[in-house]
């Protein structure tokens, strides 16, 4: 039962980093392999967990994601639905062991760009994404969501960012949805599976949904530097510790 509420708050607080920084799965992923769920299992799990969040934190955001004019939606949309599926696949295919061994390298990825973000965005404000590249590299974004899916908050702002658009209410409410989308296509993928751990997934799920709403009403009130500032802490640590279990 301990084991139960723990994995809950680690949902709750997911959920609620995912609305307003990005970087939820650094506590629910982790959280379930302490838990005894293998690789696979709870990277699928924790992505079927914090759905219900990022739907949540999407309708919570309705009216500054119609505000973004600028986006394609229901192409950007299209291209995150077939791109987390690839990467849903892909992920499947991967087998425990050597999936164990990529994931400090996923975490050191995730964490590097995460920081590269949030504190050196002048590195990123040279570029320019024309229509057709952000397609793409939201394309990849989304392939790479599937997959693993730490880092992918940051990855889009970016792309949005070189993209031009400039309100940032408006592209996180784009993030939030174009994140639940391409986690719609790795969800529906590993509950076909069978690869979700559900008696740990169903209490992180109804958590998820609670801090995925708090957050994103709340997001305009907390300052997004310290979360950030949280999120590389968190990540720094746990790709620590996954390089030092794996040596």
């Amino acid at each position: 039962m301990l084991g139960i509420l723990v994995l809950m708050l680690a949902a709750f607080s997911s959920g609620a980093l995912n609305a307003v920084a990005g970087g939820g799965a650094f506590i629910t992923f982790p959280a379930l392999l302490f838990a005894g769920v293998p690789p696979v299992a709870a990277n699928a799990s924790s992505t079927v967990a914090l759905f219900p969040g990022q739907a949540a934190s999407s309708w919570a955001y309705r009216r500054e994601i119609a505000a973004g004019g600028q986006v394609n939606v229901p192409v950007f949309a299209a291209l995150s639905l077939v791109g987390g599926l690839a990467g849903a696949l892909l992920l499947l295919l991967t087998p425990n062991a050597v999936f164990a061994r990529f994931v400090p390298w996923l975490l050191l990825f995730a964490t590097s760009v995460f920081a590269v973000g949030a504190y050196a965005p002048g590195i990123v404000s040279r570029l320019r994404l024309g229509g057709r590249s952000v397609l793409v590299v939201q394309f990849l974004i989304s392939i790479y969501g599937g997959y693993f899916g730490g880092g992918i908050g940051f990855l889009m702002l970016a792309a949005l960012t070189l993209f031009g658009l400039r309100d940032i209410h408006a592209m996180n409410g784009l993030r939030l949805l174009l994140a639940m989308l391409m986690n719609a296509a790795a969800v529906g993928t590993f509950i076909v599976a069978g690869a979700v751990s559900w008696p740990e997934t169903a209490a992180m799920a109804v958590a998820a949904i609670a801090g995925g709403y708090a957050g994103a009403m709340g997001a305009k009130r907390v300052d997004p530097k310290l979360l950030k500032t949280l999120v590389v802490i968190i990540g720094t640590v746990l790709t620590l510790y996954f390089f030092a279990k794996g040596a």
